[in-house]
Order: structure tokens, then sequence, then C-alpha cells
């Protein structure tokens, strides 16, 4: 081929990509990225480009998340697991009710054996969860988790062996000692387990996700307790302790649905539009002031208890549910990352 000839068709190759770019211009996508970069076409940008807008240069701004429905289910398990070691533990060192410390750590010890299940079951293959495992990356919170995960069923197994060696008969001090190991490891793992989901979720790019993450940790690990009290108490420990971190946990879920209620920002679209939105404003009512009024008014009843404690499950489980949902939604929103890469000052201080 002749190298003049050549040379011509990539010039006019280069054209037609030109006059390309120059029609696609005029689509609301690339009137936003003027106005980020051109602070002399942020008028006119900001006038044109409506919060409706979907694409740029008709090509999706985020990849919305693909979690399958066993992923909420793991951070909903995950949670309640996590949070029954750490009860187990303050109940042993209270030296609370036996039954109550073996229910504890056997509920840990089941969830424990739940969440690895569903996470293949999402990933595809059990190979995909094994090669997570090849690399510990601190700063990468999947990477973390995975290993918070297998550290945790470890910790607790240690725990519900010995546990159950020692009602057995077997209290020789090595079983006593290795219980205690089990029991204090199982807790730490555990309390990590029950927050780092939020973690994992508010180090993405999803605009509703990464603006929270100072909340979701204590947001997840918050509904965690409050559901494996409630766990305990439908199981029949109806015991001042159950109670009181209900309460706890129901007043601390009412007052971020509040806020998240009063705090109007666009990034915060999804938690109240859509069908996110309603699920989780269902989800903060009976997991939070329902709950609470419940035990405020019938606590002194097993009726009443037991209502409480089935609200504030159904409600914490709904609520991943919902974060997931908005996640999506979130995603489908291009304003709200091109409004927060525009000024990211003005937008941290809206949140403090």
């Amino acid at each position: 081929m002749n190298p003049s000839r050549k040379v011509r068709a990539t010039e006019e190759r280069l054209d037609e990509i030109r006059r390309a770019a120059a029609q696609a211009a005029q689509t609301p996508g690339a009137q936003a990225l003027s106005a980020a970069t051109s602070p002399a076409a942020a008028s006119t940008a900001s006038s044109s480009a409506a919060p409706t807008q979907e694409s740029y240069y008709g090509l999706p701004v985020l990849k919305k998340p693909v979690w399958t429905w066993e992923v909420p289910l793991y951070f909903f398990l995950g949670g309640i697991a996590g949070v029954s070691a750490c009860i187990a533990l303050a109940a042993q060192l209270f030296h609370a009710n036996p039954a109550l410390i073996r229910a504890a750590l056997w509920i840990g010890l089941i969830g424990a054996s739940i969440c690895p299940v569903l996470l293949i079951a999402d990933l595809g293959r059990p190979s995909r969860f094994l090669n997570m495992l090849r690399v510990f990356k601190l700063r990468s919170p999947m990477s973390m988790g995975a290993w918070i995960l297998v550290a945790f069923s470890g910790c607790i197994f240690l725990a519900v062996a010995t546990h159950e060696l020692i009602l057995h008969g077997y209290t020789a001090p090595l079983w006593i000692d290795l219980r205690w190991i089990g029991e204090l490891t199982a807790a730490i793992t555990g309390l990590l387990l029950a927050s780092y989901t939020g973690v994992l979720i508010g180090a993405t790019a999803i605009p509703v996700w990464s603006q929270n993450r100072e909340i979701l940790p204590a947001h997840f690990l918050t509904s965690g307790l409050g559901s494996s009290s409630g766990i305990l108490e439908l199981l029949g420990f109806m015991v001042p302790a159950t109670q009181i971190l209900g309460f706890v946990a129901s007043g601390l879920e009412t007052l971020l649905a509040v806020f998240l209620e009063v705090r109007k920002r666009h990034v915060d679209a999804p938690l109240q539009h859509g069908k996110s939105g309603w699920t989780l404003r269902i989800a903060g009512f009976v997991e939070g002031p329902a709950s609470v009024m419940l035990r405020l008014f019938l606590g002194g009843t097993h009726t009443g208890r037991y209502a409480a404690a089935v609200c504030f499950i159904a409600g914490a489980l709904l609520n991943r549910y919902g974060w997931i949902w908005a996640g999506r939604a979130s995603a489908e929103d291009p304003h709200a990352l091109f409004q927060i890469q525009r000024d990211p000052k003005s937008h941290e201080q809206e949140v403090s």
C-alpha cells in the first residue's frame, strides 16, 4: 500500500473522530465535563445538564453493582454472627446464664458456616473464593473481608468446640484456656466482620455509598447488635440484658433514620425515592421507632418483646437489600458523581 495513501486514510479517520466528538459535545454529558474542566463553560453546562441525565457520550458513567441476592443476605448474617460472638464473650465475663453463652456461640458458628456458602454462590465457583485468599492486602476491603471471615470462622469454631468439651466434663486447664482464646479472638474478628461490610461498600465509587462511608460501618454494626439480641429473645432469653441491647439498637437506628430523612442531599436521593427509598424507609421504621414503641409499651410481656425482636430482625434484613438497591440507583445518576467531582469541598462541608 502507498504510504502517502495510508497517511491520508488515517487523517480522514481522525477527521471523522473529530466530527463525531463535536456532535457529541452537544450532549448533556459532554457539557457536564466541560463545566468540570472549564470555569467559563460552567454556567452554560449547569443550565443545560439535567439531573436526570443517564450517560456520558452515550456510555454509563458508573457500572451498577452486579451483586446477587446472596450478598446482602451475607451482610445480614455476618453482622448477626459477629455480634453474637461479642455477646457471648461479654456474657462469659459477667458470669451470665451458661445457656445464653452457648446459644450465642452457636449463632455465631451457624452464621460463619452459611456466609462462605453465600459468597461462593455469588462468585459462581469455590475456586474464586479461594483465589481471594491468595493475597493479603490491608488497603483492600474485599481482601481484608475474606480473611476476616476465614479468621472468624476458625475462632468461633474453636470457641464452640472447647465450650462443648467443657460442658461434657473435659475441664482440664488446657481446654479452659483454649476456650478463652477462642471466645476472645472470635469477639475481635466478629466485631470486624459485623462492621467491615459497611467499609466495603463505602470504599466504592458509587456516590450514595461513598458519601455515607462514615456512618455505614456503625449502622451495620448496630443493626447486627439488635438482630443478635432479638434472636436470643426469640430463643427464650427474656433477660434484662437482651432488653437493654434491643432498646439501644432500636434507639440508634431511630436516630439514624431521622438523620437520613431530614438531610437533603442530591446524592442521598436513592435513600428517599424509588424502590430503594421505600425499602429503607420501611426498614428504618420497623427496626427503629416500631421496635422502640413495642419495647416501651409492651416490653413487660413476652409477646411485646417477641414482636419487637421480629420487627427489628425483619427491618435489618430489608435494610441490607435497600442499601444495595440504593447503590444501583445511584450508579444510574451521573449527575450526583459530576456534582461531587466538580466541587468536593462544598460537598464535604454539606456532610459535616
